[in-house]
C-alpha cells in the first residue's frame, strides 16, 4: 500500500490503477474524474470477498484501455473517505464523475457484470471497439476471407482469453479453412456456462457438419448415385452434406427439401433435423437459411 504519499506499487506502473490514500484522494480522484471515471475499490485485507473482486476490476479497468480509471482505497489505513460516504460493508465500489460520485455496486460481482456497469458508466465507450472489431471479424468471414477473420477474431482473444464471440468466430474460422483438430480445440476452450451462447451452438453445428461431410463420399460418386436411384435417400442426404461443404448451401437444402417432401419420417426426421443443423451454422440472416426456412415450414404446416 502507498504510504504518506509514497510511489506506486508495481501494479499501478501503466497509470490505469493504483493504491490511494486520503491525503492523494483529492488528486487521484476528484480532480481525475474530470477526465474520466475514476472507481474507487474501498477495500481491507481480512476481506475475503474483496480478494475475488479487486483482480477482477482490474482486468475491466484495464480491458476499457483508458476509458476509465481504478483507484484502490484500504479502508483499514484510510477510513475517513469511506466513511465519509456512509461505507459500512465492503466490497464496496463507487464511480466518480466530475468529482461526484455518480454510481456504484456492493460485493464481489461477476466479470460480466462489472463490464456492463463500465459500459453504462461510460455511455458505452466501453466494449464499443470490441464489439466494432467482432463485426468487422465477421464480415471478413462472411465475405470468404477466413484467414483475416482468424487474424481479428486472434487479436480479441488476445486482449481477452475469454471473449466467447471470439472463440466461436475463431472455431468457424478453422472449419471453413479444414483445420478441423484445431477447431475442436478452439470450441474445448469455451467456458461449460456457455456452451449454449448462440455463437458457440453455431459454431458447434458448423463442425459437425464439416465432420459429417469428411465421412460421406466424394462430391461426384453421390451426385451419380442420386441420379441413378432418385430416392435413395441415405445418398442424397449424404449429398446435401458434401454439397454443403463445397459452399453450395442452395442446392444442400433443396435435396433435403425434397428428402423431407418425399418422405418426412424417413430416418426418424433425419432430412429436417439436418436442415435444422445447417440453419443453426449458416447463422439466421444468411439467404440460404431464411429461403429453406420459408420453404421448410411451407412443407410442414401444410
Amino acid at each position: 500500500m502507498l504510504q504518506n504519499g509514497g510511489s506506486a506499487a508495481p501494479a499501478a506502473a501503466d497509470n490505469l490503477v493504483k493504491d490511494v490514500t486520503t491525503q492523494s484522494f483529492m488528486k487521484d480522484v476528484m480532480e481525475e474524474s474530470k477526465r474520466q471515471p475514476v472507481l474507487v475499490d474501498f477495500w481491507a485485507p481480512w476481506c475475503g470477498p474483496c480478494k475475488q473482486l479487486t483482480p477482477v476490476l482490474e482486468k475491466a479497468v484495464r480491458g476499457a484501455k483508458g476509458k476509465v480509471k481504478l483507484a484502490k482505497m484500504n479502508i483499514d489505513e484510510h477510513p475517513a473517505v469511506a466513511g465519509q460516504l456512509g461505507i459500512q460493508s465492503i466490497p464496496a465500489v463507487i464511480a466518480f464523475v466530475n468529482g461526484q460520485p455518480a454510481d456504484g455496486f456492493m460485493g464481489a460481482v461477476p466479470e460480466a457484470q462489472i463490464t456492463e456497469f463500465l459500459s453504462r458508466l461510460t455511455k458505452g465507450a466501453v466494449g464499443a471497439e470490441t464489439q466494432d472489431l467482432l463485426k468487422t471479424a465477421e464480415a471478413a468471414l462472411t465475405s470468404g476471407d477466413a484467414s483475416g477473420a482468424a487474424a481479428l477474431f486472434t487479436q480479441l482473444l488476445e486482449e481477452d482469453g475469454g471473449n466467447v464471440a471470439a472463440l466461436a468466430g475463431l472455431t468457424r474460422c478453422y472449419v471453413e479453412t479444414g483445420a478441423l483438430a484445431q477447431a475442436k480445440q478452439t470450441l474445448a476452450l469455451v467456458p461449460q456456462a456457455k456452451q449454449n451462447d448462440a455463437a458457440v451452438a453455431a459454431a458447434r453445428a458448423a463442425l459437425e457438419i464439416a465432420e459429417q461431410a469428411q465421412s460421406v463420399g466424394p462430391l461426384d460418386e453421390l451426385t451419380k448415385k442420386v441420379a441413378d436411384n432418385p430416392k435413395d435417400w441415405q445418398a442424397r442426404f449424404d449429398l446435401a452434406a458434401a454439397l454443403n461443404a463445397a459452399g453450395k448451401r442452395g442446392d444442400a437444402v433443396d435435396h433435403l427439401i425434397e428428402i423431407v417432401r418425399r418422405d418426412r419420417k424417413w430416418n426418424d426426421d433425419a432430412a429436417r433435423k439436418q436442415l435444422v443443423q445447417f440453419f443453426e451454422a449458416w447463422g439466421g440472416a444468411d439467404e440460404a437459411t431464411i429461403s429453406g426456412r420459408k420453404r421448410l415450414s411451407s412443407i410442414l404446416f401444410s
